[in-house]
């Protein structure tokens, strides 16, 4: 087997690991992991040669520009606090533990090995805590604070890497200088971020093609990504900001066609890349085997020390952090989402799984210092930092399901009703707003203004049918059904029409170029 099969074997499985997953209640990301370790394991299976420094930009801004679509800037404004603390003051904190754990047990580990060994995992994977969190039924406000902590505590951890790499290859370090460079590669990286949004979101206005803007919005997060750190900027955080902008500013209401595309585009791109990525951690294995040859007991001694640290560490920070944030939203009237009970902040402890960026910092460490000596301990942090990865993912990935339903923590549905019916009345309204306009500068007949109405009541109650009174209700559906038949038999129609044009393709002197011009046709009027 080549790279090149390995690589669509990898593909392969992230399609097929989605509905395995939900057939059995298991995170796909997980599965991929497993089916990782098993293609590890065959002889046939070659080792991945991709290299370290290619990891983090191939993988990393696909995932998270498709993780920041599913919110937006006014949710991360509403939880800086929780996100705070989670994703900056947390990471500090695992780092520092860890550090100080490592370079006590690990004989003759420098310090400054230590911090790069704490700062590749600390951070929870954002990819891993949110696909999994999204399969459970969570409630809302739970995987918002783990999407939060996910995009941001890369950024900290990377930077904190960074500068503890650098400190180990060259032999010096100060804080200040460690300060100075975390505060401007977060400037240089908003400043990046903002500017490719903008830029992007006019590119988008003048491109006017749904083909062509989608295609846009796959070569924006590696442009921000690549630019950012060709400048000594945070080339996570620019990806964030520039996803972020164009959620705020390119979404044009009535651009129909472009956002359903758009949306089936990234959930692809999202399973497989996701896929990929959790298949090459379990692939990793090699290395880790081999670096632990003849020292099995004493290494992985040390890397379930590690793993103790890192759960402990978060449980022992999430308890009271959670307690001084109830506090803080008690006492002020933020709009901000934190955990509601110990059962939730039970939940997010179990949900800090370790993952892409970790494997790729970890395999990212230089083999050789400034002077040409061997980076110091460099198989000992890698093996460790595969048995934090491995033991908070696989474990914690595969238990956390079952945790959750132990423990009973589930989406408020009532609240998510009401927040739904709301909407619905909204958008009613609003239809019936323009309607009373256009019937200011247009005569209308009565009997296609009576019926235009009802359209626009049918609007809201289509999306929540708890809108409107009984009454209304059975007239509704009276129309659903009516409509429904009438749909599908303008279905089986259109299928047949289609059908036919298909059919022409095969003919002889048939131009495929306008037959698929015309089946797109009745695509769309489908779809309509």
């Amino acid at each position: 087997m080549d790279q090149l099969a390995l690589l669509f074997v990898l593909l392969l499985g992230a399609v097929v690991s989605v509905p395995v997953g939900d057939r059995f209640g298991l995170p796909a990301p997980v599965l991929m992991t497993l089916l990782g370790i098993v293609l590890a394991l065959l002889d046939f299976v070659p080792n991945v040669e991709i290299p370290p420094e290619l990891i983090l930009p191939l993988l990393l801004p696909p995932l998270l520009y498709a993780a920041v679509r599913r919110t937006s800037w006014r949710q991360f404004a509403a939880n800086v606090r929780p996100i705070f603390l989670l994703a900056v003051a947390l990471v500090f904190v695992t780092t520092f533990c860890v550090a100080v754990v490592a370079h006590a047990i690990v004989p003759g580990l420098p310090i400054a090995a230590a911090v790069a060994l704490g700062a590749l995992v600390a951070p929870p994977d954002p990819v891993a805590a949110t696909a999994v969190a999204g399969q459970l039924g969570l409630p809302r406000r739970l995987v918002s604070i783990l999407e939060g902590e996910g995009l941001f505590n890369d950024v900290t951890a990377i930077v904190l890497y960074h500068v503890a790499i650098t400190a180990a290859v060259s032999g010096s370090f100060t804080v200040g200088e460690a300060a100075v460079e975390l505060v401007l590669s977060a400037v240089v990286a908003v400043a990046m971020g903002l500017a490719l949004g903008w830029g992007a979101n006019r590119l988008m206005d003048l491109l006017d093609d749904a083909t062509l803007q989608i295609g846009l919005t796959l070569l924006v997060p590696y442009a921000s990504y690549v630019l950012a750190e060709e400048l000594h900027g945070s080339g996570v955080l620019a990806v964030l900001t520039t996803a972020l902008f164009l959620a705020e500013y390119a979404t044009d209401a009535d651009d129909v066609l472009t956002r359903l595309a758009g949306h089936t585009f990234w959930d692809i791109v999202d399973t497989l890349v996701t896929g990929v990525a959790f298949g090459l951690i379990g692939l990793e294995l090699h290395n880790a085997v081999r670096t632990a040859s003849g020292r099995w007991g004493e290494m992985l001694g040390w890397a379930a020390a590690i793993v103790g640290v890192v759960v402990l560490v978060r449980l022992a920070w999430l308890l009271p952090a959670t307690w001084v944030a109830k506090r803080l939203h008690a006492k002020q009237d933020y709009d901000e989402e934190i955990p509601m009970s110990w059962r939730e902040t039970v939940v997010m402890w179990w949900s800090g799984m370790r993952g892409v960026a970790s494997v790729a910092l970890a395999l990212a460490i230089p083999l050789k210092t400034d002077e040409g000596s061997a980076f110091p301990d460099r198989d000992e942090i890698v093996f460790i930092a595969f048995g934090v990865i491995m033991a908070t993912l696989v474990l914690q990935g595969l238990t956390l399901p079952w945790l959750v339903r132990k423990l009973g923590v589930k989406a408020d549905t009532e609240r998510e009703k009401e927040f739904e019916k709301a909407l619905a009345i909204r958008a009613a309204k609003a239809a019936k707003r323009r309607l009373r306009e256009i019937e200011e500068v247009e005569e209308l007949p009565e009997e296609l203004s009576e019926q235009m109405l009802r359209r626009a009541f049918e609007i809201g109650i289509r999306i929540s049918p708890d809108m409107g009174d009984e009454e209304r209700r059975e007239a509704h559906q009276q129309r659903v059904t009516r409509l429904k038949r009438v749909r599908r038999i303008q279905g089986e129609m259109l299928s047949a029409a289609r059908h036919e044009v298909l059919a022409a393709r095969s003919e002889a002197g048939a131009d495929p170029e306008i037959v698929d011009r015309v089946l797109r046709h009745l695509d769309v009027r489908s779809l309509r």
